[in-house]
């Protein structure tokens, strides 16, 4: 397995390569410059990990590269970095399928940051759950609905299970994606309804 970085920009490319070593100095790290390099990329360097993914590159438009790898590999993490504001393009790309999004403007400590966040969140997930439908949630997952509940922000949430708001927003992403739902109030619903919050994990 691999992590590729997609971006045709050699100097953002090697930044975000640059913190992926650090953070995960064994891994094996591609670098490609365009999507349509991605699949033959794959079958050289095998299964991707992660994708960190440039929004917008010479070959797609929009969120259409989101889509597109998530309709290849819909449980890898994807993180998407852009220079566009959060405020415009975050919430389009989480509804594409993005785990995280990232404004290229970042400091390299808030870049790290994002990424640890990601990938510890993924090594997280790697312990077997329950089924969506099986009525059950996660010990992690469990804790979010209970600070929902709470009314506690990501910060809040954050400080209490001492991780970062990057490794909160991904877990809250996740949670909605299980849930089948887009935001708090809708997962608070939805939990309320099929007595989800009766797990007590605190």
């Amino acid at each position: 397995m691999s992590i590729y970085v997609i971006d045709d920009h050699p100097l953002m490319r090697d930044a975000i390569v640059m913190v992926l070593r650090r953070l995960r100095p064994a891994e094996n790290i591609v670098e490609l410059d365009r999507l349509e390099r991605l699949t033959n990329s794959i079958k050289q360097h095998g299964t991707p990990k992660l994708l960190c993914l440039d929004l917008k590159l010479p070959d797609t438009t929009g969120c259409s590269g989101v889509i597109a790898v998530k309709q290849m590999y819909p449980d890898v993490p994807v993180a998407v970095y852009s220079a566009s504001p959060a405020a415009d393009m975050e919430e389009a790309c989480i509804e594409a399928g993005a785990d995280i999004y990232i404004e290229k403007s970042a400091g390299s400590s808030e870049l790290a940051s994002a990424l640890r966040g990601l990938l510890q969140a993924d090594a997280e997930g790697e312990e077997p759950e329950p089924p969506a439908n099986a009525g059950k949630l996660s010990k992690r997952q469990a804790q979010l609905i209970a600070m929902l509940d709470q009314g506690l922000s990501n910060r809040e949430i954050a400080g209490q299970l001492d991780i970062s708001e990057h490794t909160v927003k991904v877990h809250l992403w996740r949670l909605f994606r299980r849930l089948g739902v887009k935001s708090r109030t809708q997962a608070l619903h939805h939990a309320r309804s099929h007595g989800l919050l009766s797990t007590g994990a605190t």
